[in-house]
């Protein structure tokens, strides 16, 4: 009996080790890299074999499971998501306070990407006449928003917030009545604790319905609420729906877009409350952080619609640290995934070649789409990609995304959206601004540069029986 207890134990002591070993690669972070090394080490050397086994398997699991943070993701991947895209229907929204706002995602200019804390008065007032002078606001670009660093460090005496002196001597309602004046909406930033993120200015939490007021008496129309320096007892779902309840009484419908990071997964909750919600990390003026901001903002898709938008962060076009391919792949991407397009680069001193990335109506027009359903990732294999989305009108907008650092042919099927092979479509380029003589029939293949992005709409669909019941 003695014998056969004894025989058990070792066999479920292995069985244990193994288990740990294996599940370590997706439970590391919950462990610690120095945890797990502790608890391998004590484990007995008859189980050895079984140690070594488990910790292979962990490193082998949490290889894959980073490969993406790493910048291999896409090298041996192979997927199709077979997405029934001509079944996907808008999303229906049920807001508990509704402003009747983002019907279709905003569009506009925010001066954070460039110049973060050095922002003036002086920059948003010239930055608004360039807005005005280069037409963009006719192509939609019509909020004028400025972001942390505005605010004075310590409310006024009846304890409201008041722009800081130095850099804002004329006060937001002025740049406010500046905006509203030249046909613009002008929007500003706050954060959901005591303090702003950057400076360290006053912030919102515990005076959301002064502060709401404050923002409606200066005519403001948007508000940027971020997640810093709060009560840790108090997560984003409980923070933030009380800005919204307070926007909502101000008396003026302000456009609220949560810039909670994604931390709290804020896309399932976050359309009852919001406009837009940010779903990662704060973008960068370089190629890694788009790719790994289009794969965040690509696993809530479904969650987006009029009313209330994923937000991958602001557009980096004309900064200067990615080439124009890049560029226009990162318009391309964000406008397909129906992102806000808030130009973040220095108006003043645009090129021609960024302003025109800018100002392609036909790549708006795809973001802008009535319809308000969210492209998503439809195919990928290695390094090339296939993004696709339906749009009003029975069309269907069709990326093919170069990921990597050589020219590639792309594939685009039919079978990856739901369309049967014998299905012919009409096709336009939306970057050569050129229709194809040719219909095409069950997919088509173009060559893409290194880090590009072609766009096309697929038109005059001449069958729409479908054979996928994988729904929206």
């Amino acid at each position: 009996m003695r014998n056969r207890s004894s025989i058990f134990v070792r066999s479920m002591v292995a069985y244990w080790c193994w288990i740990v070993g294996a599940a370590s690669g997706i439970a590391v972070r919950v462990i610690g890299a120095k945890r797990l090394q502790w608890i391998s080490k004590r484990v007995p050397m008859e189980y050895l074999f079984w140690r070594n086994l488990g910790i292979v398997a962990a490193v082998a699991i949490f290889a894959w499971k980073a490969r993406g943070r790493l910048g291999c993701s896409q090298l041996f991947d192979r997927t199709h998501t077979k997405w029934d895209i001509r079944k996907a229907v808008p999303l229906e929204r049920r807001m508990v306070y509704d402003n009747g706002l983002g019907q279709t995602p905003l569009m506009g200019w925010s001066g954070w990407n460039f110049y973060e804390c050095t922002i003036n008065e002086k920059i948003v007032y010239g930055n608004m006449d360039a807005l005005v002078r280069l037409d963009l606001p006719s192509y939609g670009y019509n909020y004028v928003i400025v972001d942390d660093c505005w605010s004075a460090y310590k409310r006024d005496k009846e304890g409201n917030l008041r722009s800081d002196k130095k850099t804002f001597p004329s006060g937001m309602k002025a740049l406010a009545d500046y905006a509203h004046k030249r046909g613009m909406k002008f929007g500003l930033y706050s954060d959901a604790g005591r303090m702003t993120c950057k400076c360290h200015r006053a912030a919102s939490e515990g005076h959301e319905f002064r502060d709401a007021r404050t923002f409606a008496s200066w005519g403001i129309d948007y508000l940027k609420y971020d997640n810093c320096f709060h009560k840790k007892n108090r997560p984003s779902h409980a923070r933030y729906p009380v800005m919204s309840e307070a926007l909502n009484k101000s008396g003026r419908p302000i456009f609220y877009a949560m810039c909670e990071w994604g931390e709290d997964h804020p896309a399932v909750w976050a359309g009852k409350y919001a406009n837009s919600w940010r779903t990662s990390l704060d973008v960068k003026d370089r190629w890694p952080r788009i790719e790994l901001l289009a794969d965040d903002n690509n696993l809530w898709a479904s969650y987006a619609g009029p009313g209330g938008w994923n937000d991958p962060d602001m557009l980096q076009v004309g900064n200067g640290r990615m080439t124009l391919a890049e560029y226009r792949s990162h318009f391309s991407i964000w406008s397909i995934m129906k992102a806000p397009l808030i130009i973040g680069c220095e108006l003043r001193t645009i090129t021609k070649e960024h302003l025109e990335i800018y100002k392609n109506t036909e790549i708006i027009a795809v973001n802008q789409d009535s319809l308000g359903i969210q492209g998503r990732k439809v195919s990928q294999i290695g390094q090339s990609e296939v993004w696709a989305g339906p749009l009003s009108g029975d069309k269907i907008v069709v990326a093919a995304w170069n990921r990597g650092w050589k020219r590639a042919l792309i594939t685009i099927n039919w079978y990856d959206f739901g369309l049967e092979p014998s299905v012919t479509a009409s096709v336009r380029d939306l970057w050569k601004h050129e229709d194809w003589t040719q219909r095409q029939e069950d997919g088509f293949e173009v060559e893409i540069d290194s880090h590009d992005c072609g766009v096309y709409i697929l038109s005059n669909i001449s069958m729409v029986e479908l054979y996928f019941n994988s729904g929206g």
